[in-house]
């Protein structure tokens, strides 16, 4: 289950994006921090070309963090809300430039509230 880490990052980058379509033209570089048992894993995430490498990611604008063990389960199974609730309640953290993690959450929550809609749509 615990699969090759550069491709897990590669799913769940992509499933997000597919989720989120508007944020598939932003370029931007994150680092992701993986905390295993006793080892930190550093990878470099470029997008919108989801491009994925081991090693620090100097260059990154946004960093993400989160337990390796529970990286696995969301890269295979989360999806927007299960990040959104990863992030609010601190099994993930995210920094860097305020800017950019406000129009990510900004763009995130407005997709959110289009999916509501549309669920609201069908069932009326």
């Amino acid at each position: 289950m615990s699969g090759d880490a550069k491709e897990l990052i590669e799913t769940a980058a992509r499933r997000f994006v597919e989720e989120v379509p508007a944020l598939a033209p932003m370029k931007l570089v994150v680092a992701v921090e993986l905390q295993g048992k006793g080892d930190v894993q550093f990878f470099r995430l470029q997008m919108p070309d989801f491009e994925v490498s081991k090693g620090p990611a100097d260059d990154a604008r946004i960093k993400v963090e989160m337990r390796r063990e529970f990286f696995n389960i969301m890269a295979l199974e989360g999806r927007v809300p299960d990040w959104i609730e990863a992030f609010t309640y601190g099994k993930a953290k995210a920094t860097g430039p305020t800017q950019f993690l406000k129009l990510i959450s900004t763009v995130v929550d407005k997709q959110q509230e289009r999916e509501r809609l549309k669920s609201a749509r069908k069932h009326a």
